[in-house]
Parts: structure tokens; C-alpha cells; sequence
């Protein structure tokens, strides 16, 4: 069951708006079996774009009902229905608003025509709803009332749910109010990370690394990531469609891999710390770093060479750490050496290897 509904308001600051008009038509998806139409007294002026827009000024309004005297009327004929509205976010945040000051919460899953014609009706100039009924051949009157815009948006869904022959995209395209959805792919996401060392990528619906992460368990990292209530947490969290990662064995890969990445990625949502650069050097002497691999029988290898960290890479057998030719070409050179001899050297300084061979 749904509830098609369009909201007229009086304009004015972010969720300070008030109701001036409602009409909400309940559909069973073959036809309109109950409905309310009502003008609203916002107790606030209409600012005066909205009047010239709508029609509706502040003396047609001054005997009709508040919203708490049609509230409850609301949430009967919503009772049990998905919302449906051409750009649902508006009128939902609306509502959710007006019951929010009476002190309710009112919880109803969402669907929205502007998305779902997106996807249903493709190559549309515009997907405004005057435009789009216009497009379609949809008849429309009294536009920008509400009964006349709900009924439009009426027979606008009724195109979208034939339309949609598999019914997989208008059920896919609910917004739940639990947000169970968003739920079970955090759960996934979080599922799909091990419980290693190493570094993670956040990727969005294109594919493009927008976060990258690190840790001693990046599995735990990634939960966190996800339980953060912060601006740049959020956006992360609602733009992550896939997480890659990759486990580095060590400490001082972790933190070569991550730096060396977030250089050449420059990720959206990534805080750029400026590092101290270093202005030591290695004592003018070649050496190999050998700490733990990834896998028992892995190494993890840092080449010094004149005075510079020339790469990274991972070996198994002593052979390739014996020649340095050989070595070079499996190793992964690194762009910002300054960087990276920061890294190193901070490294070296607080903590332990397995082996350095000089050379």
C-alpha cells in the first residue's frame, strides 16, 4: 500500500518551514481507495515567492486547521504505507518536522519518483514533475497545489510500477525508515575486511578510492570507520560502495603503503597531516631492511641506497636479496623519498627488525 502525498509550505529557513496544503492519496497500486486534502494553518507568514508561486496567501489560511488538529488524520490514512512524493526527501523532512515539534516520531519507509523515473524513464531533459508529466502526456492541473501535484504524481507511479516489469527496481529503491538496507551493507562491507594488519580502501559507486585507512586489525578499523558520527565519517559511510585492502605483515609497511598512497590516490576524505621532513640521512651507507612478510615464508624489504629509501617490495627466496639488479626490478620505487626516509628513519629510531644486511 502506498501513500502518494504532496506538500505545499511557506518557504523560509532549513526545517523552520510550515505546512500550508497537504494531499495524500492512498494506492493500492490499481487505484485510490482513501484520501485527505487539506489546507494548513502554518501559524507563520508565507513568504511572498511562495504566494505568487502557489496562491495560497495568509487570509486563506487564517480558519484553516493547525497541523496538530490533522495529524492524526495522517498518520491513519499513512498507517502501514510506503510514502511516495516526486522528491520524497522535501516532504518526509517536512512532516518528520511538524510531528517532531509535537513531541512524535513519525517513521514511514519512503519511495521517491524523481529517482525511479531516473531509472525507468531514461534520456528526460528535465525530471521535474510539470516537465516530466508534460513529456509523458500525464495531465496536470492547478500546479503547485497539492491535490493537483499528488494526483499527478498518482498517475506518474502508476507508469513507473508498469514500467518496472521485475518490480526489482521500485523494491530495491525503498527507503526504510530503520535504515535496514544501509544496515546490512555496513555489515557486509565490514564482513568482506580481515582480521590483519594492513591498509584499506573505501570506494564509491564509480570505483574511486574516496578513503584509506590503517591498522593492526583493519577489519576493526573499518567498524569504527563506520560507527564515527563526524561530518567526513558520514559522508564516507554514505558514498562506500566496496572496501579493498591490502595486508602489508609489518608495521613500517603499513606505514610506507599508506603514505605512499594517500600521495598518489589523494582520497576525498582523507586529512592531509603535514610531516616533518627529516634532515638526517642514512650515514652514507647501503643496507637492507628485512622485517616480516605477509606469509610465513615472506620477507618484507626496504632498499637504502644513497642515502635515499630507493623502494619496497616483498621477497621469498634469499636468492633476489642477494642481487641488488634483481632486487630493483621487484621492488616498488618510491616518488617522494623524503617522505619515505621520514618514515624509515622514525622507524628504525623507536623499533626493531628482523635483519639489516649492509651492502
Amino acid at each position: 500500500m502506498y501513500a502518494i502525498l504532496d506538500i505545499e509550505t511557506t518557504g523560509g529557513k532549513f526545517n523552520e518551514e510550515g505546512i500550508t496544503e497537504i494531499a495524500i492519496y492512498k494506492f493500492d497500486g490499481h487505484e485510490v481507495v482513501d484520501q485527505f486534502i487539506s489546507l494548513v494553518n502554518p501559524e507563520i507568514p508565507i513568504q511572498e515567492f511562495v504566494v505568487k508561486l502557489t496562491g495560497i496567501n495568509n487570509n486563506m489560511l487564517r480558519n484553516a486547521p493547525k497541523f496538530y488538529e490533522v495529524a492524526k488524520r495522517i498518520v491513519e490514512i499513512t498507517k502501514d504505507c510506503t510514502l511516495v512524493a516526486h522528491n520524497t526527501s522535501f516532504d518526509y523532512r517536512i512532516l518528520s518536522t511538524e510531528y517532531g515539534r509535537l513531541g512524535f516520531d513519525f517513521d514511514r519507509n519512503t519511495l521517491c519518483t524523481v529517482e525511479l523515473s531516473q531509472k525507468l524513464i531514461l534520456d528526460q531533459p528535465s525530471y521535474s514533475l510539470g516537465k516530466l508529466t508534460r513529456a509523458l502526456g500525464i495531465p496536470m492541473t492547478d500546479r503547485h497545489r497539492a491535490s493537483g501535484d499528488a494526483l499527478a504524481t498518482v498517475q506518474l507511479f502508476k507508469l513507473l510500477l508498469e514500467k518496472d516489469i521485475n518490480k526489482a527496481i521500485i523494491q530495491s529503491s525503498i527507503k526504510y525508515h530503520d535504515k535496514r538496507l544501509e544496515k546490512e551493507k555496513v555489515k557486509n562491507l565490514i564482513d568482506s575486511i580481515p582480521q590483519v594488519l594492513g591498509v584499506f580502501y573505501v570506494h564509491d559507486s564509480e570505483g574511486k578510492v574516496i578513503f584509506i585507512g590503517r591498522g593492526k586489525n583493519i577489519n576493526s578499523e573499518v567498524n569504527k570507520l563506520f560507527l564515527k558520527t563526524t561530518k567526513r565519517a558520514v559522508k564516507v559511510q554514505d558514498r562506500a560502495t566496496t572496501i579493498s585492502f591490502e595486508k602489508t605483515g609489518n608495521e613500517l609497511f603499513t606505514r610506507l603503503k599508506y603514505d605512499v598512497e594517500l600521495e598518489a590516490l589523494s582520497p576525498k576524505y582523507n586529512f592531509k597531516k603535514k610531516r616533518k621532513i627529516t634532515t638526517q640521512n642514512f650515514n652514507n651507507e647501503d643496507f637492507i631492511i628485512i622485517d616480516k612478510g605477509r606469509e610465513i615464508e615472506e620477507h618484507a624489504i626496504v632498499l637504502i641506497q644513497n642515502n635515499e629509501v630507493f623502494g619496497f617490495g616483498y621477497t621469498n627466496l634469499a636468492y633476489q636479496e642477494n642481487q641488488i639488479d634483481i632486487l630493483k626490478t621487484i621492488l616498488t620505487p618510491l616518488e617522494d623519498k623524503e617522505i619515505a626516509k621520514t618514515i624509515v628513519k622514525n622507524y628504525l629510531n623507536k623499533n626493531k627488525v628482523q635483519k639489516i644486511i649492509r651492502l
